[in-house]
């Protein structure tokens, strides 16, 4: 068993860049080695703040033996292609999520990954969390009994109000960029879906940026999804990019034969977690260890370096977030056609966390 860190690189400096390097710095056996970006004055100043080298290209980043794990921290629309790139040159791959734009390329990256011999990975990984993981073990000891409806709510807000490019998250559509949250904390702890119907509108189609930019979106910044999981679980999902401040703003709710489950939010890992036996107030349920307040953004590329110092399957994979793509595809149909979707796909269930069991 190796003790040298895992060589980490990211690509695309954007946003969320910075939260990532930074919380990779906090594990011992990670090390980011550098970064690239379109543009390299971007990839220099990144490399600067976070002590790094910086690559004037994404080739030249690949071609770095120090160089174990690529973060795919590109635009929703370049997913595909870069993580193709590195996956051919044989290096690891964690993406942000979506995996690709359709299940089609999905499927092909991870055919990709395995005929290489290399780990694909992808947001969200989410579930990773203490509060996720502390919902999880509550469901996994019977308590709530047989599960038969989740809600899950997503009031995410306008992206406009606080990032400095929207136009990409909104050109996918909230359920793409924001659905994938809680469809995959519940996929993960119920397993894989096999009916879609989906609703979706517009609310709100001439919107500013921050710098005074009038934009036009065109695909639906709201979303009303029905799933219906392969064990018979129906799904409630309910997203939008317009409302910030519901009183509905975040949370899951598992409801079974003999009680329910809500966590306050599907994003932070220190939300908390209450249990409400049938017919009785909710009241608080210990998180298995304390959570971090937000989201450690490293902890998904972190599982896959220690599943690759200790040979074992690490949790947020590729097929699982294929299958994430697959949902959203047949959602997407299902909006235009106005019907229900049968979708086959599936995945091997993750693991809990060690420390969860």
């Amino acid at each position: 068993m190796t003790t040298d860190p895992i060589g980490v690189g990211i690509v695309g400096c954007g946003n969320i860049a910075g939260a990532y390097a930074e919380d990779i710095a906090t594990y011992n056996h990670l090390q980011l080695v550098g970064a690239a970006d379109l543009d390299p004055t971007r990839a220099t100043a990144f490399a600067t703040e976070h002590t790094c080298r910086a690559y004037p290209t994404l080739e030249a980043l690949l071609e770095d033996p120090t160089i174990d794990i690529v973060i795919n921290l590109t635009i929703h629309h370049a997913h595909y292609d870069v993580t193709t790139q590195c996956l051919n040159v044989r290096k690891h791959v964690h993406s942000e999520k979506p995996l690709a734009l359709t299940y089609a390329e999905s499927t092909r990256l991870v055919e990709l990954a395995q005929q290489n011999g290399v780990r694909l990975g992808c947001s969200p990984f989410t579930f990773l969390g203490e509060a996720q993981q502390t919902t999880w073990q509550q469901i996994r000891t019977g308590r709530l009994g047989n599960i038969r409806i989740v809600y899950a709510e997503v009031n995410w807000g306008r992206i406009e109000s606080w990032h400095p490019t929207p136009a990409p998250f909104y050109d996918v559509g909230v359920l793409w960029d924001v659905g994938v949250y809680p469809l995959s904390i519940i996929t993960a702890i119920l397993g894989p879906a096999r009916r879609v119907w989906s609703y979706g509108k517009v609310l709100y189609p001439d919107r500013v940026t921050k710098e005074g930019v009038p934009f036009h979106i065109t695909t639906p910044d709201f979303a009303l999804t029905m799933l219906e999981l392969a064990n018979g679980t129906v799904i409630r999902l309910t997203t939008d990019f317009y409302v910030k401040t519901s009183q509905q703003n975040s949370g899951i709710e598992f409801h079974g034969d003999e009680g329910s489950l809500h966590m306050s939010s599907w994003h932070h890992f220190n939300s908390s977690v209450e249990f409400a036996p049938f017919g009785e107030p909710f009241t608080n349920v210990p998180l298995v260890k304390p959570g971090e307040s937000g989201v450690r953004w490293g902890r998904g590329v972190a599982d896959m370096a220690h599943a690759l110092i200790e040979d074992r399957p690490h949790r947020a994979t590729g097929e699982h977030a294929a299958h994430i793509v697959d949902i959203l595809e047949a959602a997407s149909t299902s909006m235009q056609t106005g019907h229900a979707v049968d979708i086959q796909s599936t995945f091997a269930a993750p693991a809990p966390m060690e420390w969860a069991r």
